[in-house]
């Protein structure tokens, strides 16, 4: 669970990679293309370009690679030709990198076209939300405060956030511990380490927080149909505080990073 600074490098250069197939994306007009066009692109990004594998292929049976999560769709969302982007819409690109056998995991909710207000203010809040959480991380914190400092903000706002779905540590294995809460009370949970690398990715729901799925069956969707948001970035513990692993390189960092 420690990462040595051998294993931070690796990891870093894996989140830097990531970061940069997200700047690309952030270059395209997703209005018009399929998610499965989408899904392709990033595919020949990471293969052909980055010379890196995308992690989720394959992990857990799933055959893409990268989750498209469209509206009230809450995460799992499968790509296909037939669900073509149209204006108002928002969608959840989820996406991981493996380099040098290492992984890095990140997600954005883009703007389709012309967006209503309601929608795109609850996507700027699931952002600021990711960024209360990794606000909070710093040696001697504990999980239970980026939770709770997630939750919190959320509820400020007007939104619930998703309970069943979560952050999980990173390396090797796309999942590894600890399990990352982004609800809690302050002062609880696991103490935080330098040398810990981890996801923070809150779900936020215009509605209520309940969710609606099959079992061992993709996507998740809001149980009330309201829209759903998220955000996800690979963060490490350091000496001081925080490093983001998968910081975009024109975004600007919402509080003090190493």
């Amino acid at each position: 669970m420690i990462k040595t600074e051998a294993e931070l490098a690796l990891m870093a250069e894996a989140g830097a990679l990531l970061a940069s197939v997200f700047d690309r994306l952030g270059t395209l007009t997703l209005e018009g293309m399929s998610t499965m066009t989408i899904n392709d692109l990033v595919e020949r990004m990471i293969v052909d370009e980055l010379h890196a594998r995308p992690a989720s292929k394959g992990q857990y049976d799933f055959p893409y690679v990268l989750n498209a999560s469209v509206d009230n769709v809450v995460c799992h969302g499968m790509p296909s030709h037939d669900d073509v982007l149209r204006s108002g819409q928002i969608v959840n690109l989820d996406i991981t990198l493996e380099k040098n056998g290492y992984i890095a995991d990140s997600s954005t909710t883009y703007l389709v076209g012309e967006v209503a207000y309601p929608a795109r203010r609850l996507v700027q809040a699931a952002y600021y939300a990711m960024w209360k959480g990794i606000a909070a991380v710093r040696p001697g914190a504990r999980l239970g405060d980026v939770g709770h400092a997630i939750a919190h903000y959320a509820r400020s706002q007007g939104y619930s956030v998703v309970k069943e779905y979560g952050g999980h540590g990173i390396g090797r294995e796309m999942h590894e511990a600890p399990h990352v809460h982004h609800y809690g009370r302050p002062g609880s949970g696991q103490v935080l380490e330098a040398g810990m690398v981890f996801t923070i990715e809150p779900m936020l729901n215009q509605g209520k927080a309940a969710v609606r799925a099959e079992p061992d069956v993709w996507p998740v969707y809001t149980r009330d149909g309201s829209l759903s948001a998220q955000f996800e970035h690979t963060v490490a513990v350091t000496r001081t505080g925080v490093r983001v692993l998968t910081l975009r390189s024109n975004e600007v960092p919402l509080c003090k990073v190493a």
